[in-house]
């Protein structure tokens, strides 16, 4: 067996951002029509944690996101592409916003909605993980960011 023939995860990352009683999102065209997500994409080659999700959430909202804290991390089979998903989920706060920026293709908007509009549009998550990424903020769930290391070549 091969090095390309061993099976591997996708690393993703997202962020699980509050203001005011309300959690950013983006509503985003996918192949199984407009679905809401936390800001996440993929780990690019190098990068650290901490840097990708800051960045993918400027590309997705146009808002500059800071980490504070690790959430959780989320093992997730899709049903519906047949990959498997390590999320590793961030909070934080948002630190300036560019309204003039260009959002990644795909994405419709960035929206700020409560838990209960969160709930109420299940159906049009991305995965379920969208719920429970607020629903174990919401539980008070924390974890320090030294927690993950990164080796800088």
């Amino acid at each position: 067996m091969s090095y390309q023939d061993v099976w591997k995860p996708n690393v993703t990352v997202a962020a699980v951002v509050e203001r005011d009683g309300r959690f950013l999102l983006v509503e985003e065209e996918t192949e199984r029509g407009r679905l809401y997500n936390q800001p996440a994409g993929h780990l690019d080659p190098g990068e650290s944690l901490v840097h990708a999700v800051g960045r993918e959430t400027l590309e997705e909202t146009a808002y500059t996101f800071r980490p504070t804290g690790l959430l959780g991390i989320y093992q997730y089979h899709s049903g519906a592409d047949g990959v498997t998903y390590l999320r590793f989920a961030f909070t934080g706060e948002i630190a300036a916003h560019d309204a003039g920026r260009a959002l990644d293709h795909g994405i419709i908007r960035a929206a700020w909605l409560t838990p209960q509009e969160i709930r109420r549009e299940s159906v049009r998550h991305r995965s379920p993980l969208v719920m429970r990424c607020v629903d174990d903020y919401l539980a008070g769930r924390r974890y320090p960011l030294d927690l993950l290391y990164h080796h800088a070549p």
